[in-house]
């Protein structure tokens, strides 16, 4: 559970430096920290649970259009963790379409590299 926990931790921090730099997330709640924490929970829980099975089934799919498909698989996650988020708490973030997605999958990949290099030491 710690583990859990820890990458929960990470990916708000992400998820947080995410929303401040592009203008096409926005936080949904009063505070914003709820929607960032209510959407990187949905986030961890889908990458720990569903997001390696996808993507082990639809390898071969993702190696044909060279990584392609792995950028519609990340626009559907977070899509996915956006709706979880405001249906189920009324908080979340949320994601003004597939490009602004796209560069937050990049964000937060980054700063999750960061913050887990940072924590490890």
């Amino acid at each position: 559970m710690n583990s859990f926990l820890s990458r929960w931790l990470v990916m708000t921090i992400s998820v947080g430096v995410m929303v401040l730099l592009l203008p096409g997330m926005t936080a949904v709640g009063k505070p914003p920290i709820f929607g960032i924490a209510a959407f990187a929970l949905f986030m961890a829980l889908i990458n720990a649970s569903i997001k390696p099975l996808i993507r082990l089934l639809t390898m071969p799919l993702t190696i044909v259009t060279f990584g392609i498909f792995s950028l519609l698989l990340n626009w559907f996650f977070m899509s996915l963790s956006s709706w979880l988020a405001i249906g189920l708490f009324g908080v979340g973030v949320h994601i003004r379409g597939f490009l602004w997605s796209i560069l937050g999958s990049i964000i937060i990949s980054i700063v999750n590299s960061i913050v887990t290099a940072a924590m490890d030491r």
